[in-house]
């Protein structure tokens, strides 16, 4: 084998080696990262008051029309069992549309309605959040999650 061939096997090799790591590890990490957020919102919310009635009026429609103490509940368990979920890789793209859409209310009437900014602005961290969603919405938890041994187990 000539170098050329040697070096264009070993470039190829090492490629294919980080595609199929990357099926395993990429979308774990995101799903780690995404529960450990939303797990520490949600016991935060689960150990306080609610303070959502002082902002009823800023959720977006349909939220607005919900009683505060229910959306306190949803905003609250959902940030405790989609994170367990995200972890488990169990029911990944219904996990990630639920913190998506929660985002996307708090966003509108927490970070950029109250201005609690958890960074310079108002947006540019539940922006972040988004973004790492739709890799998961889009493709799925990746090869270490129980969502694709299902899969594979029931063909």
């Amino acid at each position: 084998m000539n170098l050329n061939a040697w070096i264009t096997w070993t470039i190829r090799d090492g490629y294919g080696l980080l595609n199929r790591a990357g099926a395993w590890l990429a979308p774990l990490g995101l799903r780690l990262v995404l529960a450990y957020e939303f797990f520490e919102a949600g016991l935060e919310k689960w150990r306080g008051e609610n303070w959502f009635h002082d902002i009823q009026d800023q959720f977006p429609f349909p939220f607005n029309v919900v009683p505060p103490e229910t959306s306190w509940q949803l905003a609250t368990w959902t940030e405790l069992i989609a994170p367990v979920a995200l972890v488990l890789g169990l029911g990944t793209r219904f996990a990630s549309a639920a913190l998506f859409v929660l985002t996307i209310v708090a966003w509108a009437s927490v970070h950029a309605g109250q201005g609690y900014n958890v960074c310079d602005n108002g947006f540019k961290l539940p922006l972040i959040y988004l973004v790492m969603f739709v890799p998961l919405l889009l493709s799925g938890p990746g090869k270490l999650s129980l969502d694709d041994w299902i899969r594979r187990r029931l063909g």
